[in-house]
């Protein structure tokens, strides 16, 4: 019998192919995300046994329990969450992308802590696509200048760019949204001979609309783990 993890994990994979089909996307090209934050170690293992291999983290102390605990190497483990100057250590340390580098303290923290014996530490820069006075993230005018001063910093490969949009509920307007940062990751590899290749963008609610604009990244949490129950005290 499938596990609940298992049969969500097949829906939401069937809404990727039935967009990717939609949109001219290729599906293998659009990797999913299991955002497991606040879920237990078997839960993970749930959707690892269900095929899932690629998992986001919000907060680094719980990130860090768990890589420890499960110890599998074919995990991709996703940082995602915003990230403070004095955990940027536990991070370059445990994780294999980081999804929310939005200043460039904190991209020179990792790039300085990232262990030499590990690969390139993969980074999109988070950015505040709808410019959102709440929201966490660099605003399109700022973009490229962070981008320019994080591509060279050794230790990291800057892949693409990250967005958390507000939430809309209108396909369209979703689709709009999306496209700008399609458009910045575009005009950032045309104005400097870049080939960054990921857009982290798109969740539950919205993963057609971001696939429909050329999402690479979805980022689904409550669609296969259910909804969350947070902790009184959800830190970092």
């Amino acid at each position: 019998m499938l596990s609940t993890e298992a049969k969500n994990l097949q829906d939401v994979q069937e809404r990727i192919r039935r967009a990717a089909a939609k949109y001219g996307r290729d599906p293998d090209r659009i990797t999913l995300i299991a955002v497991s934050k606040t879920k237990p170690v078997d839960a993970i293992l749930a959707a690892y046994q269900a095929g899932q291999r690629s998992f986001g983290e919000n907060y680094v102390q719980e990130a860090v329990s768990k890589i420890a605990s499960i110890n599998l190497p074919d995990i991709e483990w996703h940082f995602i969450g915003p990230i403070q100057s004095n955990k940027t250590r536990l991070i370059a340390e445990n994780v294999d992308w980081v999804h929310s580098v939005d200043r460039i303290k904190i991209a020179e923290r990792l790039s300085e802590q990232r262990p030499p014996e590990l690969p390139a530490l993969n980074v999109c820069l988070q950015v505040n696509i709808s410019e959102e006075n709440s929201k966490a993230g660099v605003t399109l005018d700022r973009l490229e200048e962070l981008a320019v001063q994080v591509y060279r910093l050794p230790g990291l490969a800057m892949r693409g760019l990250m967005a958390i949009p507000q939430r809309e509920t209108d396909f369209d307007a979703q689709r709009d949204i999306f496209s700008r940062l399609a458009v910045a990751k575009d005009q950032l590899n045309a104005a400097r001979g870049w080939q960054l290749d990921t857009l982290s963008m798109g969740m539950s609610q919205d993963l057609e609309a971001a696939i429909a604009a050329g999402s690479t990244m979805v980022r689904v949490g409550t669609d296969i783990f259910g909804k969350r129950d947070y902790p009184a005290d959800a830190s970092q």
